[in-house]
């Protein structure tokens, strides 16, 4: 069941790769929780504390197809290091505010949100450039799974900041995380050599003009599929973070915020064993049944949540909580093998950032939404609105049409001998490498060795001595 994985993490530069773009991550999940007790302290307001949160957000979401295309063209490291910078002093700035001048962190935050970490959009568009077949869907898998990490301990080391020193002292302390995270990033794609611009992979882009298939001109927003699936990215995170705040608020309403180290984290780890054992399996994932169990996990705990029900600790939905979360991560992990199979070779990382401009505008919108559901319904409200957006996210996956795309390596790749004498095709993945691969049909790894020399369009250019 781990052949996956194993053939997965020999490809070079996969595992700094994705272990850089986590770290740059990583202040994601807990800013939401150090910005909301930061504002709500100030106002006593979970909804201004939530347009404040959605501010970053939303900020995020306005760039992303940006950053994508200049990330397509190449310097994608400097890039990184740039926003990396910039979002670090914007997060000091907020930490340093007074609490009167609250009503300054809502432009601070939007400000600050233009230069979030680019480092998601730019890892997913890499892999279907170093992975092929199996090894393309399990690194998906691997990394909604991962990702997972930062669900679980991100919130449980920002709660804990905050319940020792203060939201204040929280937020520095993410500041500094995400630009050590966005150093050692940049440092990575530099070693892999993908800081150049994207390639065309010519077999795949001739197929579709065999089939009178131009592909998406212009914006990629006139791609039907592709607006299906942000669309579906929006509400799933929308939904998300919906429920991250309202465990936020519950624990805050008991006036324990340690309890949300305990409830968050649960929850991710729920997710976390779902996305690992979803990277195990063979064959394409189901995104529809994914999505429909993701609205199912979250809509058994609407009965068991105040006002509806008045537990005697929080702790006691644990369990509920690690079920609901088993088919989040392995519902993202297909929806983005779905966008990385459907987007244009050249432009994924423009494909990526309208994912990621959707999901950061599903955030936002969760911030105030949540906030006001919260406000005037209690928990119990603030739940069954996060279920609602996850169920409609499933009702979408019904209009998506039949993925056509296939994980073999393509019919004309040339061949070499292997040791034993078979010939073994030679995976590629649009010029800028070539790795060995077990023989078509057996879904073989591109575990091989990687030349020294650089070839293609992906070498990266020279870099200036600036940030």
């Amino acid at each position: 069941m781990l052949a996956n994985y194993r053939r997965l993490f020999a490809v070079p530069h996969v595992t700094s790769l994705l272990v850089w773009s986590l770290t740059a991550r990583f202040y994601t999940p807990g800013l939401m929780i150090a910005v909301t007790f930061l504002v709500e302290g100030w106002t006593g307001s979970y909804t201004l504390a939530g347009l404040v949160a959605g501010a970053f957000t939303l900020g995020i979401a306005l760039v992303g197809p940006l950053r994508g295309r200049m990330a397509d063209r190449g310097g994608s490291d400097r890039l990184v290091l740039v926003c990396g910078v910039v979002f670090t002093l914007g997060l000091f700035a907020l930490a340093l505010l007074p609490a009167s001048l609250w009503w300054l962190s809502l432009p601070l935050a939007l400000g600050t949100g233009l230069f979030g970490t680019p480092a998601n959009q730019i890892v997913r568009a890499l892999w279907p450039r170093l992975t092929r077949g199996p090894e393309r869907q399990a690194i998906y898998a691997a990394e909604a799974t991962t990702q997972e990490l930062l669900f679980v301990f991100a919130p449980v080391l920002t709660a804990a900041v905050v319940a020792m020193a203060g939201p204040r002292q929280a937020l520095l302390m993410l500041g500094v995380l995400g630009l050590l995270g966005a150093v050692g990033f940049a440092w990575a794609l530099r070693r892999a050599g993908v800081t150049g611009p994207a390639p065309v992979e010519e077999a795949l882009e001739g197929e579709a003009a065999e089939k009178g298939d131009k592909g998406p001109r212009g914006s990629l927003l006139f791609h039907p599929a592709l607006c299906l699936l942000f669309a579906m990215c929006l509400l799933i995170i929308s939904g998300v973070v919906g429920m991250d705040l309202v465990i936020v608020a519950w624990a805050n309403e008991l006036g324990a915020p340690q309890y949300v180290m305990v409830l968050a984290s649960v929850w991710a780890l729920g997710s976390l064993v779902g996305g690992a054992v979803s990277g195990m399996l063979k064959g394409a994932p189901r995104l529809t049944l994914r999505a429909f169990a993701a609205a199912l996990g979250m809509a058994v705990l609407i009965p068991f949540v105040p006002p509806i029900s008045h537990l005697p600790t929080p702790l006691l939905i644990t369990p509920l909580l690690f079920v609901s979360g088993l088919a989040l991560a392995p519902t993202l992990a297909a929806m983005m093998g779905r966008l990385g199979d459907t987007a244009p070779s050249h432009r994924r990382a423009e494909a990526f950032g309208w994912m990621s401009t959707a999901m950061s505008t599903g955030a936002a919108v969760a911030g105030p939404l949540t906030g006001a559901l919260v406000d005037t319904n209690g928990i119990a409200g603030g739940t069954v609105g996060a279920a609602s957006l996850v169920l409609l996210a499933a009702v979408l996956t019904l209009f998506l049409p039949r993925t056509g795309a296939s994980t073999a390596p393509p019919a004309d790749v040339p061949e070499e001998p292997a040791s034993d004498g078979t010939a073994v095709p030679l995976a590629t993945d649009g010029g800028d490498r070539i790795s060995p691969s077990s023989p078509r049909g057996h879904g073989g790894p591109t575990v091989g060795p990687v030349p020294t020399e650089r070839t293609g369009t992906t070498a990266s250019p020279p870099r200036p001595s600036s940030p």
